[in-house]
Formats: C-alpha cells, structure tokens, sequence
C-alpha cells in the first residue's frame, strides 16, 4: 500500500496564492496553471497540447484548471475530470458538459487538465493525484474571489477520471509533494465524491483495461495492482459517495461499483450507487432517449441531499 507517511518537507510559503496567474482562457471559462513553476517531480512532455477531433486532450505539459462561473453562484464548487484510460483525457464529451450542468445550477465547477502517467512524469502514477491534490487547495484558496464555501467543495470524475476523483476522496490525507505556498497547507478532502462509470479495481479479475496498463503496467506486482485500486483506500472519514454505471459497460466491468459501494458500507461511509440497465460506457451527461438520459437527475436530488444545491430545477424534480 502507499505508505502514509508524510513526503512532506518543512518550508515557509511566500503566500496564500487565490489562484496562479492566468493563461489564455477560451471564451467560456477561465484557465489557470496548477503549479507556479514545474509539476513536482519533472519530466513530461514537450510541445503544446494536443486535442483530438473529438475533444479530448494529451500531451499535458501545463496541467490547467478550467471556471466555469454561474450566473448565480450558491457557494458550492465541483472539481471535474474526465476520462480517457490516463492516455487522454475526454474534456469535451465529458468534463466540460458537465461543468456547464453544474454551473446551471448554481455550482462553480472547475475543470481539471490532469498530468499523464505515460507522458514520462518521473513521479508516474503519482503525478494525477498531486494534480487533484493542487487543484482540491487552489479551489479552497480561492474561495473568497469565487464567492465559496470553503465546506462545499466536491469531486465528480468520469472513468479514468472516476478512478482518480475516487483517489482524491480516498487518499486525501497522502502528502505527495512538497509545498509550494501557504495553499498547500489547506485541506485536500472533497466535501463528496460522484464516480460515474468509474474505474476502482485495478486487481484481476478486472484489470484488463487501459487505465491498468498507463498507471502500473502490463505486468504489474499484486502489490502495485492493490496499491492503485481505490477500495483499498476506503475509511470512516471519507466523504459521501455517489456511483453510476451501466449493467452492460463493455470498458469497466460493473463490479467496479459494486466493489466501491461493498468497501463504502464497510467502512460506513454513507453511498447512493445506481446501475442503469443500458447505456455502456462513456455515455457523459447522458445520451437522449437512453436510460442513461436518468443519471443527471439522481445526481441533483443526491447533490441536495449533501447540501450542494439547495432547491431542484423542475427538470431536475421530475422524477424519474
């Protein structure tokens, strides 16, 4: 298991940072760079981000931060990431519709541009959870300029996203890096976790997936596979669950889900898991005219019960 012995060393931060300076943003939302300087541990890629057709990303040299701002902020943010098996990442079939679903109701919903392991980071599979760890104390530092409540700060990941979302909630209290300004003091727990088709298991039988082979390997030791999988991880101070996933996904096998939900219950942690009868894998925000079209509901009713929104949207109200 990953030792949880702080890699942490004593230095004095210059300054609580709102956010880094920014980058060029798109028209709809504000970019940021995670890191002042390099990512910790160096190596990584050369060149500029590369974007597929379909809008996905590699090539992460600048792991970036994303707003999306509401019209009418209700002081709860929402960290994102999408998947894409840790080889890419799904920002538009995935994080940023998603992002737009939030902040319609109200939530500031922050992207996460997420560090490959397979793009020759020397810290491999560590580097995407010191991402989520940088971006989890940025969203916190910034609370006042987003107008946030420092305690209503969640996660939501898709797939691979799923799987390092879930590290986030699980592994919170793993110091990873060096500190780099007084942000890195904050905390790095989410408020609560939504995992949607999620990767949890890397351990056989249900290990022969893409994600497994970015982040240990084709032929990885019992105890690499253990250490990387989510369950593992699962204890009483974990934040609430929330788990979706299709019956039939080809990608991720739906025990994926079922593990999570069993280590949850165990550990009593409090967990909504919901198993659509179709839909598959990747399906986002829900495909039209398929039970998948359901889940974006469950999650608005489940995101009240958490105290993230507090009124449905009489969409979000119908029941389904």
């Amino acid at each position: 298991m990953i030792s949880r012995r702080s890699f942490l060393l004593a230095t004095g931060a210059a300054g609580l940072l709102a956010l880094p300076a920014r980058a060029a943003p798109p028209a709809s939302a504000e970019v940021f760079p995670l890191w002042p300087g390099r990512a910790p541990g160096g190596g990584g890629p050369q060149g500029p981000l590369t974007v597929t057709p379909w809008g996905s990303v590699r090539n992460v040299a600048t792991p970036t931060l994303e707003v999306f701002v509401p019209a009418r902020p209700n002081g709860s943010a929402v960290l994102v990431a999408g998947g894409g098996g840790y080889k890419r990442i799904s920002l538009d079939g995935e994080a940023r519709p998603a992002a737009r679903w939030l902040a319609d109701r109200g939530i500031t919903a922050f992207v996460l541009t997420y560090r490959l392991p397979g793009e020759g980071w020397l810290n491999g599979p560590l580097a995407p959870l010191q991402d989520a760890q940088r971006a989890l104390r940025l969203i916190r530092s910034a609370a006042p300029r987003y107008r946030l409540d420092p305690a209503k700060i969640g996660v939501l990941g898709f797939s691979a996203g799923g799987h390092l979302m879930g590290m986030a909630a699980t592994r919170f209290d793993l110091a990873t890096y060096d500190p780099v300004d007084l942000a890195d003091r904050l905390s790095a727990r989410p408020a609560d976790a939504a995992l949607i088709y999620p990767v949890i298991t890397l351990e056989p039988p249900y290990d022969g997936i893409l994600s497994r082979r970015m982040l240990v390997g084709s032929k990885p030791s019992a105890d690499a596979s253990a250490r990387w999988s989510i369950e593992t991880d699962v204890k009483a101070d974990c934040p609430p669950m929330f788990l979706v996933q299709a019956a039939d996904d080809p990608i991720v096998n739906p025990q994926n889900t079922v593990i999570m939900e069993t280590a949850c219950r165990r550990a009593k942690v409090p967990v909504e898991r919901r198993l659509l009868p179709s839909g598959g894998h990747g399906f986002g925000m829900g495909r039209k005219g398929s039970p998948t079209q359901d889940w974006p509901r469950w999650y608005a009713a489940w995101l009240g019960h958490v105290g993230m929104i507090a009124a449905l949207t009489a969409t979000d109200r119908t029941k389904p």
